[in-house]
């Protein structure tokens, strides 16, 4: 066993509901405290002096200066293995082009597609890395990764098999999606109901022989997926053994309706959201994920997080990293202006970051500090955890740990 501490403050997150509304006189926090690791799991949180004298001839980690911890995060919607650059896209869009305007200019997600199919194998296992890493600095020590930039057999299974690749270079753990289902490719000739049948015959088989992706998503939305060819398709996915997930409400409302009545795992985006459909979701066991980078680069309203929690939602809170629509990929920076335009407290932020966050993965091992759960936390070096949001990104993660060892 080992012994890390003393920190200025431990906030463990323990105790806390999976659903609804929190307030931060909810959270423990333990002053003077210290981390008692056992094979790369917490084994207590308590003061470090009380745990030193309990465990005299155990290793001591020594921690310099004043530092709070947390429990590391969770970026549960990523989309961060892709070729390419869209920074005309954002250029265009701030100048007033809609959407139709820049796909027709060349831009939009079929210019992502293009350059992933041009890059090889090493090129997007390289950037993907790059990217991974700079998640881990934030704090970020677990991952969901999509696919959906090759949209045919050649290039799905390309990307899907990078992001395999990358988990043999990291500590993270790094959580594969199929999105295939993305968007109609323009080369595909036929229907987009042709397009998702030839998902679940040509691609979905060969993700499973391979051990690829354990996970479906669907972009239900006008310009991608209807909702009833979407609503068959995921049916069918979950047939095959996969979790199903939805980008849901982004632009219309409606597909959330959908993911609870397929049982999704989460339904993501959600700015779209109607009050009954609020409802309808929160009752249920489908995770609601705010997105808040993609309403930062698209200038589009938030996800009503604050009206999921109220109706007794599980929020979870991620950064849709991607080329286009959510470039930031700063999830703390993110998840503090939410915070301030939804009226969320600390205590829902940091819950929508972390372990409900990873209950969107189907991940419970992880999250909070206390017994049991995996030694993944972050430190910062200031002397009161509030400040991590206050400072909205600014304050820079000082160590990272992974399974108890420093990243």
């Amino acid at each position: 066993m080992k012994l890390i501490g003393p920190f200025k403050q431990i906030v463990t997150l323990a105790k806390l509901p999976l659903r609804g509304k929190l307030s931060d006189d909810q959270l423990e926090i333990i002053n003077d405290g210290g981390l008692l690791i056992k094979d790369g799991k917490i084994e207590t949180a308590d003061s470090f002096q009380n745990l030193k004298e309990q465990f005299s001839n155990i290793e001591i980690e020594n921690i310099e200066g004043e530092q709070i911890c947390l429990p590391a995060f969770t970026d549960s919607h990523t989309h961060i293995c892709f070729g390419g650059n869209r920074a005309n896209d954002f250029a265009m869009r701030n100048a007033g082009k809609t959407y139709l305007e820049i796909a027709e200019s060349g831009g939009g997600i079929w210019s992502s597609v293009q350059h992933t199919r041009l890059a090889n194998e090493e090129e997007l296992l390289k950037t993907t890395l790059e990217r991974i890493n700079f998640l881990i600095s934030l704090g970020i020590t677990t991952v969901e990764i999509k696919s959906g930039y090759g949209l045919d057999v050649e290039n799905e299974l390309k990307m899907l098999r990078v992001i395999k690749k990358a988990q043999a270079f990291t500590k993270a753990t790094l959580i594969t999606t199929c999105l295939s289902a993305h968007l109609k490719p323009r080369d595909f000739e036929g229907s987009s109901e042709d397009y998702l049948q030839y998902i679940l015959d040509e691609i979905l088989p060969k993700v499973k022989e391979e051990n690829l992706a354990k996970r479906v998503d669907v972009f239900i939305e006008k310009s991608a997926f209807l909702p009833e060819e979407s609503k068959a398709f995921l049916l069918k996915a979950k047939e095959l053994g996969f979790e199903i997930t939805v980008h849901a409400d982004q632009f219309t409302s409606g597909s959330s309706r959908i993911a609870v009545e397929v049982g999704a795992k989460s339904a993501d985006h959600l700015e779209a959201t109607i009050d009954e459909d609020i409802e309808f979701l929160a009752k249920s066991e489908t995770v609601a994920t705010a997105l808040p980078g993609a309403s930062l680069g698209l200038g589009e309203k938030f996800t009503p997080a604050r009206k999921i929690l109220d109706a007794g939602g599980i929020l979870a809170i991620a950064s849709d990293w991607n080329p286009g629509s959510a470039p930031m990929g700063n999830l703390i920076t993110q998840a503090s202006i939410l915070a301030t335009f939804e009226k969320l407290s600390t205590a829902e932020v940091l819950a929508g970051i972390t372990f409900r966050s990873a209950f969107a993965l189907s991940l419970e091992d992880r999250g909070t500090l206390e017994k049991g759960k995996k030694a993944d936390f972050v430190t910062f070096e200031t002397d009161n955890f509030q400040n991590v949001l206050y400072h909205q990104g600014s304050l820079k993660a000082e160590m990272v740990y992974i399974d108890g060892e420093k990243f």
